[in-house]
């Protein structure tokens, strides 16, 4: 089941925060909660990218980009994720995540985010491709970004997110039936 009132809470928590520039992180605080937990005691993997949901809104939100779905009657959807999971995390183990736009090229958003524990390690990241929908399938980012008063030019991906996007293009699709 969907966090819904983990979303609210978050939702609530960031409604006066001061507004972010794209690039800018959202920091934010959750605990891993026993309907988290997979049958090892630990933050289930499939679970893992629903909670980073709990960055990425209030991201959206501190950004300007909701405003902006919000008035052109867009969506937003994932379109891809290449998560790393490193440490594991615990029932009731309180984490600090950090969500930060990347940019765009001309059909997707990327968005980083990573998972810290209170030792200071990183138990986990995630880069996020999102995609602004609309009547006609795909809004074109830069159209997305020039209604949130951004320069329509993405900043410079860095050779990571460029590797995978290029990586990710050579995967077969749709993938082969047997």
């Amino acid at each position: 089941m969907y966090p819904v009132i983990r979303m609210t809470w978050q939702m609530w928590k960031t409604r006066k925060s001061p507004k972010l520039p794209f690039d800018g992180t959202h920091v934010s605080t959750h605990y891993c909660l026993p309907w988290d937990l997979d049958i090892f005691w630990e933050l289930n993997n499939g679970r893992t990218l629903t909670l980073y949901d709990l960055g990425r809104i209030p991201l959206g939100h501190r950004t300007g980009l909701i405003d902006a779905l919000r008035r052109r009657g867009w969506g937003l959807t994932v379109a891809g994720s290449s998560p790393r999971y490193r440490r594991r995390i615990r029932a009731f183990e309180k984490v600090t995540m950090k969500s930060r736009g990347i940019g765009w090229d001309d059909r997707f958003f990327y968005v980083e985010q990573s998972m810290w524990k209170t030792s200071g390690d990183c138990a986990g990241h995630v880069l996020i491709r999102s995609a602004a929908t609309g009547p006609k399938g795909i809004v074109p980012p830069a159209e997305v970004a020039a209604e949130m008063g951004l320069d329509p030019i993405s900043p410079p991906l860095p050779d990571w997110v460029t590797a995978w996007v290029a990586a990710d293009a050579q995967r077969p699709w749709p993938p082969m039936q047997d």
